[in-house]
């Protein structure tokens, strides 16, 4: 994957709706990723609505839930340094970049349901076909695209999100601003899931979703395996100009 350039976009909520509790990304949705694919060679950029510092949910740094990526996250400055330095999202431009991930966490639900700039990478990034991911609540920002024909893109494609049964178990659906499961499927959206907590990926075309934190790594790899497709069909369909 050298010279591939993926755009992290993240939330920059921090507060859990009224309850005082912080939130923000989910860490995990982000280690794993950020591994998959620095680790091949790829070039990572990371934005945010508001820019700056990336809020991180404290519950997902807790050695309780920490992953073997979290771990190595969390001890690696240079990993570490990504998420305090995110661009303004107004400021990105799809055609820059070869893949955009989208990251969940509880944050993602106040800020990147309707956001004006994000729909509209998201709406480039589809039309150009190029490759989609999301995972967890970072699937919300899905919800506002429309495709070429003016239908929300999530209708008729195959999707998981962070459940409605999850939520219940985590205590958190009165708490939400909506569930995403019930709004992907209200827009028509083919969705499918595990059990709570397992992994679960859906690849449809050129969008690839998770359900939950477990679901990360797993989701950067089939993107990561989709874009090795993609350059190897490329290299097949012009032989010259790959050279």
């Amino acid at each position: 994957m050298k010279n591939i350039k993926v755009l992290f976009v993240t939330t920059s909520h921090d507060k859990m709706g009224d309850t005082g509790k912080a939130t923000g990304v989910w860490l995990e949705e982000i280690a794993a990723p950020y591994y998959v694919f620095k680790d091949a060679g790829a070039e990572l950029t990371i934005a945010s609505p508001n820019g700056g510092p990336v809020p991180l949910d404290p519950k997902s740094q807790s050695i309780i839930v920490a992953t073997r990526s979290v771990k190595r996250f969390l001890k690696d400055e240079q990993a570490m340094n990504f998420l305090s330095i995110s661009a303004l999202l107004d400021e990105m431009n799809a055609i820059n970049f070869d893949m955009i991930f989208l990251p969940g966490g509880h944050g993602p639900l106040w800020d990147l349901a309707d956001n004006k700039n994000l729909k509209k990478l998201l709406e480039s990034f589809n039309r150009d076909n190029k490759i989609i991911g999301a995972v967890c609540h970072g699937v919300v920002g899905l919800l506002s695209v429309r495709n070429e024909s003016g239908e929300p893109m999530v209708k008729g494609k195959q999707l998981t999100c962070f459940s409605n049964s999850e939520e219940e178990s985590a205590g958190l659906s009165k708490i939400v601003p909506f569930l995403l499961e019930t709004e992907l499927v209200s827009l028509g959206a083919l969705f499918s899931k595990e059990a709570n907590y397992i992994s679960h990926v859906v690849a449809d075309g050129n969008i690839i979703t998770g359900q939950n934190p477990a679901s990360s790594e797993d989701t950067a790899n089939k993107m990561k395996a989709l874009a090795r497709h993609n350059i190897f069909k490329a290299t097949l369909d012009n032989p010259v100009s790959m050279n």
